[in-house]
């Protein structure tokens, strides 16, 4: 995929919208008034950077915070985001190369994920990367390997899957059967096979519990339960291992809304407990001994995206209202291939008096599929061609997690806005090598 700059004129901007309210959100007030088209997916930076303040507010000092480029990576978001004091964890070629292209430098980065190809660990060992994360000790011995043929010494963070799940997770990512991470009995059975190699050193251990979790008590039970697992498994590979206390990455998981109204989760209190839970279990923690690491994506910018998308056409069909949009699962696709799609109910952006009362909606794209449906029973006002919607809060798993090549349609423009500096205006493309 690439990302190129796109200018629209006001005269190209779509069917008429009719009149828009007055009380828009200024970034999605910014990116109309640039005259661009639709669908557009609309990026409020300050909104980003608010987001990113209040979450290292949140967290007890010293400590480390990763954003997760999967959830968005498009380049204005990420170097808002490094600007911001985050660390890039990635997970593949792509991301690291667009982390590295924000500005990050390459000692920066954290290389995650359950499966890497030796090309890939080679690219980036010769691009600068020195930390990665390992699932079992096949991942350890080969990332062993190939930084010995690099000629170079890496850190590595042991990545564990619990014996049990954490409450409140809105996805496992723990306590079941799992790519991710080498099950707790399995580590303590064998701790001889999860050490330090001759190119590998074992610094940190990574636990990451379950994701989108809106409640404070809800994390500090699970950060309470990967904290007491950390301290049992640093004790059984400290034989096995030089420097496990460099880095204890304790996850995420921090909720915010997704495709609704609504704002991130209130992690008021947050800093305080988690602040007991690690003077309790990892006493050297405020020396840095081990240092605290959290990784988040959605609550760093789920709330700071906006997708605008006009209605092609209505009818009725077998008693039911059907309006049609410019966007469906290709371009919010909210994760459907994950079969992760949850019903998605747009809002309308224009005086609706006179309109009649809100109604249920069938609400789809104009894919060449009946499971292209956002929605089957959306409360929404009769609609009428032309009509400009808005799905809130779609900053992150937005268009990166959507079905963009499905049919062929264009991408929706993306346009970050940064307060009154000019918005920028690209789309996604994809293009093909022979």
């Amino acid at each position: 995929m690439s990302d190129t700059t796109t200018v629209v004129r006001p005269d190209t901007a779509g069917p008429d919208a009719g009149t828009l309210p007055d009380a828009l959100p200024a970034a999605v007030a910014a990116a109309l008034a640039t005259g661009a088209e639709t669908p557009a997916y609309v990026y409020d930076l300050a909104r980003v950077r608010e987001n990113a303040a209040r979450l290292r507010e949140a967290l007890p000092e010293p400590a480390d915070l990763y954003y997760s480029l999967k959830a968005n990576s498009h380049p204005h978001v990420l170097r808002t985001l490094k600007d911001a004091g985050t660390l890039p964890e990635v997970c593949s070629p792509g991301e690291l190369d667009a982390a590295l292209a924000a500005g990050w430098d390459a000692g920066q980065v954290l290389y995650t994920g359950p499966g890497k190809r030796d090309q890939d660990i080679d690219r980036a060992l010769h691009q600068g990367v020195r930390e990665f994360c390992a699932d079992s000790p096949t991942g350890l011995d080969q990332l062993d390997r190939l930084a010995g043929r690099a000629g170079v010494r890496i850190r590595t963070l042991l990545r564990v899957n619990d014996d049990r799940p954490a409450a409140g997770q809105g996805l496992a990512m723990t306590g079941v059967a799992s790519q991710f991470g080498a099950d707790t009995r399995w580590i303590t059975d064998e701790p001889e096979r999860f050490g330090d190699r001759p190119h590998v050193e074992v610094t940190g251990l990574h636990l990451y519990m379950g994701t989108n979790l809106t409640h404070v008590p809800d994390l500090l039970a699970q950060f309470q339960q990967a904290l007491t697992t950390a301290a049992g498994l640093r004790t059984v590979l400290a034989p096995h291992t030089a420097r496990l206390d460099t880095t204890l990455d304790l996850g995420g998981g921090f909720g915010a809304p997704f495709a609704k109204e609504g704002e991130a989760a209130d992690l008021s209190g947050l800093r305080e407990g988690l602040a007991d839970l690690l003077d309790a279990s990892a006493p050297g923690w405020r020396d840095g001994a081990p240092r605290p690491a959290y990784e988040s994506g959605r609550h760093l910018v789920g709330t700071a995206g906006t997708l605008l998308t006009r209605v092609l056409d209505v009818k009725r069909s077998h008693g039911r209202d059907v309006a049609v949009l410019e966007s469906g699962i290709n371009h919010l696709g909210g994760m459907a291939g994950l079969r992760r799609l949850p019903p998605l109910n747009p809002t309308l952006l224009a005086d609706a008096a006179g309109r009649g009362e809100a109604r249920p909606t069938m609400v789809t794209g104009p894919l060449c599929t009946p499971l292209d449906t956002w929605a089957r029973q959306a409360p929404l006002p009769p609609l009428r061609p032309g009509d400009l919607l808005a799905v809130p809060n779609v900053g992150a798993y937005g268009l990166s997690a959507s079905l963009l090549a499905f049919l062929g349609h264009p991408a929706p423009l993306e346009v970050a806005v940064d307060g009154d500096a000019a918005p920028h205006i690209s789309r996604l493309t994809l293009t093909r090598k022979d």
